[in-house]
């Protein structure tokens, strides 16, 4: 028998072991860290004589918030405020770089956005769409068709990939009871994240990077893009690539016994709306007009947003309280927003970007006026963006500034640039670190998706998505005004 003793000693050297590896571990990011730095300033420090010393600093906070997001495990707000500090130490930008940002309508638009989403979830708005699927579906077939078209009008309401993936977790809980098999755990869990950020381009606040893109705009060019402009190009994408991805996965992933598998006969009948849904229903409404007919109005989104948020929360009135409102606001993801614009911000006025610009899209000088020839262009770098730029706000915030700098040298509609390349920003389904929804529906599950199953779905929809923006582009998009 072993003794007590030895089986102390083999645990001390277990110990020892793991302490080691976990050091091993740490010395290693901290190195790759200090190292990218290092070649970062020097970089910095030995580029061309035309880039500014503030161009120069906002370049290096820039490469320390990309650092740090990728290489480090800290909140990507805690990062990009660190970056943005680090700019105004050294004397790159003022201080009112940090103060202005948080002050942008796109930072109070989110906020409200959260609270009107809070609202859905805590009336049980969320709960009531898991039932009517499962009540309406014949088979599972169906059912993956009807979560599909449930899920796109999310894109309107909550104005983050991860909120509304967060929506649909008991959804999906729901839906993959009804069908004890592992093969369709899998393909739902594929399902939902696809379509979600598929979707993502169907409304402007259907991710904080179409925010930041169109004050990116407004700031550099003057133009705009609104709620209803926005909606009118964006709808069909959302909605054309969602549901191919649903048959994508449907007759890749489901063999056919499973596909046809006939549900229960569940009830239609369902429990009248309570008063909370009925006011959560006629304010999404309400506001959905509003955010619709911006143009007669003027009411600006952010003011339409918080005064439904305000609605809401109104004593007696309302479906919630003041502090229940707050709580469902992810300040993560506003902090983030508000320090992804200050990086951004900062890159254009101290020159950073355009010179960077001049830099990325050096091909550009190749094309002669072509215009199918900048399509494409466009088109392979926007979509291909989420193999070498993980974070979606990150893309955002570096590539619209280079993207916009292009437009103005080669005489296009900065507008269509902006939302073609947005578009393309938003196909990441190559790899599950590439968005937030897709690690959320990872891990859900012991019989959710590999990142090989990703992978699959990637290279089967990615061809298909280029050849729809395309099509869209020469037939849709030019019928309603949109045109490089």
């Amino acid at each position: 028998m072993i003794s007590r003793v030895e089986l102390s000693r083999k645990a001390r050297r277990r110990e020892r072991r793991k302490a080691a590896r976990f050091q091993w571990r740490i010395g290693r990011k901290a190195l790759s860290i200090s190292a990218t730095f290092l070649l970062a300033t020097a970089a910095i420090l030995f580029l061309p004589s035309e880039l500014t010393y503030e161009g120069r600093i906002s370049l290096l906070g820039f490469l320390a918030a990309t650092v740090l997001w990728t290489a480090t495990s800290l909140p990507a707000s805690y990062s990009a405020l660190l970056a943005v500090m680090l700019i105004i130490l050294l004397n790159g930008q003022s201080a009112d770089l940090l103060f202005s940002s948080l002050s942008s309508e796109v930072v109070w638009l989110i906020l409200g956005a959260f609270v009107i989403g809070g609202a859905m979830e805590k009336t049980g708005i969320a709960s009531r769409l898991a039932d009517s699927l499962l009540a309406q579906a014949k088979t599972t077939k169906s059912l993956l068709w009807l979560l599909t078209t449930a899920i796109l009008p999310l894109s309107i309401f909550v104005p983050s990939t991860s909120g509304r993936a967060a929506v649909m977790l008991p959804v999906y809980r729901a839906v993959t009871a009804s069908v004890p098999d592992s093969r369709f755990k899998k393909a739902v869990a594929l399902l939902i994240p696809t379509v979600i950020l598929l979707s993502t381009t169907s409304t402007l606040i259907g991710a904080a990077s179409h925010l930041i893109g169109v004050e990116l705009l407004r700031s550099m060019t003057g133009e705009e893009i609104t709620f209803l402009q926005w909606m009118l190009w964006g709808l069909p994408v959302g909605i054309l690539s969602s549901y191919l991805a649903c048959a994508v996965i449907l007759w890749s992933f489901l063999p056919k016994d499973i596909r046809e598998h006939r549900l229960p006969v569940r009830s239609r009948e369902t429990p009248p709306f309570s008063r909370e849904e009925k006011m959560t229903a006629g304010v999404l409404a309400v506001t959905m007009l509003l955010w619709l007919s911006e143009p007669l109005h003027g009411l600006e989104l952010a003011l339409v947003t918080m005064l439904s948020a305000l609605v809401l929360c109104f004593p007696s009135l309302g479906v919630m309280k003041w502090k229940e409102g707050l709580e469902s606001v992810s300040w993560n993801l506003i902090v983030f927003v508000g320090a992804a614009l200050a990086l951004g911000n900062s890159l254009i006025d101290s020159g950073a970007a355009e010179w960077l610009s001049h830099k990325v899209f050096a091909v550009q000088n190749h094309i002669d006026g072509s215009e199918w020839l900048t399509l494409i262009l466009l088109i392979l770098l926007s979509v291909t963006s989420h193999l070498y730029i993980t974070s979606h706000t990150t893309r955002a915030m570096v590539l619209v500034p280079a993207f916009l700098y292009m437009a103005g040298d080669m005489g296009l509609n900065p507008a269509a640039v902006l939302f073609i390349a947005t578009a393309g920003m938003n196909f990441c389904l190559t790899f599950p670190v590439s968005s937030k929804a897709l690690l959320i529906y990872q891990e859900i599950d012991p019989d959710s998706f590999r990142p090989s199953d990703l992978l699959q779905i990637s290279g089967k929809v990615g061809v298909s998505y280029i050849l729809l923006i395309i099509m869209l582009y020469y037939t849709y998009w030019q019928w309603t005004g949109l045109q490089l």
